[in-house]
């Protein structure tokens, strides 16, 4: 809707001092009012209110789910990386043993030529020196590792620990039963902090005349 006003207007020249009437139209425009009851806009106040609770529900649970799926993936990526850890050690270790076991034979071949004693005294003793440090270099690289070596003479008879080569008849009753001769010494090392048989020891055991 619209209204034109008519005011006469005085306009006043400095110069002269004249007063020159002037009719000038002005137009206005009334905003017409929207008919919006009280009781309208509080349900329309209320709609919207409650599509923001129902849309921060969803947020809320979509982040729920998300902090969910990290846990989850951190929780995998530890345990993964823990597995990773555990195989890298047992793979030194099996590396150790091996290497260990390796060195065992030139182990037996020293005992074996060192073992027969008039023969190795006959032998030059400049030879011999140098026979024996090398047994004792080998000796210390196995300390190194953690390797013992296990002669059980005298003692009881243990399937799990010794590998029967043969038996020999005694006559006193209490080496029945018992290693009375070593054929070939066993090993033990330690591996992680615990001492573990690599080799059990080969041995001649006492039975009744």
């Amino acid at each position: 809707m619209k209204t034109i006003g008519r005011y006469n207007a005085l306009a006043m020249d400095e110069r002269d001092e004249h007063q020159v009437p002037e009719d000038i139209e002005i137009e206005t425009e009334s905003v017409p009012e929207e008919d919006i009851s009280i009781e309208d806009a509080e349900a329309m106040s209320n709609d919207k209110l409650k599509d923001l609770r129902t849309k921060l529900k969803q947020c809320e649970a979509e982040k729920s789910d998300h902090l969910e799926e990290l846990q989850r993936a951190k929780a995998d990526f530890l345990n993964a990386r823990k597995r990773l850890d555990e195989e890298r050690v047992a793979d030194r270790t099996r590396n150790k043993i091996a290497h260990v076991e390796e060195l065992l034979p030139l182990c037996d071949s020293f005992t074996m030529a060192m073992g027969d004693t008039a023969a190795w005294e006959e032998a030059p003793e400049k030879w011999r020196k140098g026979v024996e440090g090398i047994h004792a270099q080998l000796h210390n690289l196995l300390q190194q590792y953690g390797v013992k070596e296990v002669a059980p003479t005298g003692e009881q008879f243990d399937p799990q620990h010794h590998e029967a080569m043969g038996s020999e008849a005694v006559e006193d009753s209490k080496l029945v039963d018992t290693v009375v001769k070593v054929i070939q010494p066993g090993y033990t090392m330690i591996v992680d902090g615990t001492e573990r048989q690599i080799r059990p020891a080969r041995v001649i055991v006492g039975v009744s005349a």
